[in-house]
């Protein structure tokens, strides 16, 4: 029997938790679904993600006005994919921050993103007709840009610590209370989707610049935040185990002149005992191994996604 496309058979309501990790810093979990999170300014707020469409957004933001009536001033979007980024518009926000790559990587993908990420995940598109259009950034920057909170409450710091799930990921950084938001660039008990990945340098480089902050409390992309340096050092390695597992597997198909359904298998039976009974892991699996594949070949700017390509490749390595 085939298995469902993606995640399109995952429609059951999934249980939010919202925590306060400092005085001013918030964070949203939703078993395995994309997390979300807030800081406080002096006179304003700094969200971080947007969710799917503005009615999901709105629900979070009803969730964050329980704690604070400031006005969102910032909305820093982590990457350009279509879950993050969709639901803006709710925010009001004075600024949309992103970095230059994801602005560049909206303005060639985001359509083809839009409609592939709906068709693989329709449950986190809460009234899709809520949705403008694309989100589009106000600003952006290159390498960091440093955002002053006020009062005693120290600076926001953005970074781009280089090529990793996407070319145009930013972290947020929360020196004063050590709180490291790092969207897709770390997943914490959730597997990894990589179908627009660098694998090398997200697992070498890019994962050593974001352990360096030393944090001692990590919000990933999706699963649970990880409290004390323990606990975000494993988050970390445990995404790098991920990667490398990917790149020795489908490397050494490749390399003996194999199949990509062969390094799909391959792939899959080594990293299902330790990851596969996390979120979203056999969604991924196949559109991972095949951006390994691509990256192999010689393809070092990803292959744009659409919902057809979705198919085909689902089709050829799931079924």
């Amino acid at each position: 029997m085939a298995k469902p496309f993606a995640s399109s058979a995952d429609l059951g309501p999934k249980e939010q938790t919202l925590e306060v990790l400092a005085d001013g810093v918030y964070a949203l979990t939703a078993e395995g679904d994309p997390n979300i999170g807030a800081v406080e300014g002096e006179d304003f707020v700094i969200c971080f993600e947007a969710l799917a469409t503005p009615v999901a957004a709105r629900e979070w933001l009803a969730r964050l006005r329980q704690h604070t009536d400031k006005p969102v001033r910032w909305l820093v979007l982590s990457h350009y994919h279509a879950v993050r980024v969709l639901g803006a518009s709710a925010f009001d926000a004075e600024t949309i921050v992103a970095h230059d790559m994801t602005k560049t990587l909206i303005d060639e993908r985001g359509q083809q993103d839009w409609d592939s990420e709906f068709g693989r995940m329709p449950r986190l598109f809460k009234e899709p007709e809520s949705i403008p259009g694309l989100t589009h950034p106000d600003q952006t920057f290159d390498d960091e840009l440093v955002i002053p909170l006020g009062g005693d409450r120290g600076d926001i710091v953005l970074k781009h610590c280089g090529r990793g799930h996407t070319a145009g990921d930013i972290i947020m950084w929360v020196p004063k209370h050590k709180v490291l938001f790092a969207g897709d660039l770390v997943e914490s008990q959730a597997a990894l989707y990589t179908g627009d990945a660098f694998h090398r340098d997200w697992s070498t480089g890019t994962l050593d610049a974001i352990k360096a902050y030393g944090a001692e409390h990590l919000i990933g992309g999706r699963g649970a935040i990880a409290h004390g340096r323990e606990e975000v050092d494993a988050a970390i390695e445990q995404t790098r185990d991920f990667l490398t597992t990917m790149l020795r597997e489908v490397g050494a198909v490749h390399e003996r002149g194999g199949t990509l359904r062969e390094a799909f298998e391959a792939t899959h039976a080594a990293l299902a005992p330790k990851y596969g009974k996390w979120p979203i892991f056999e969604h991924c699996a196949p559109f991972d191994v095949q951006r390994v594949w691509d990256e192999l070949d010689g393809i070092d700017w990803p292959r744009i996604w659409t919902a057809e390509r979705d198919r085909v490749v689902w089709d050829q390595l799931q079924s």
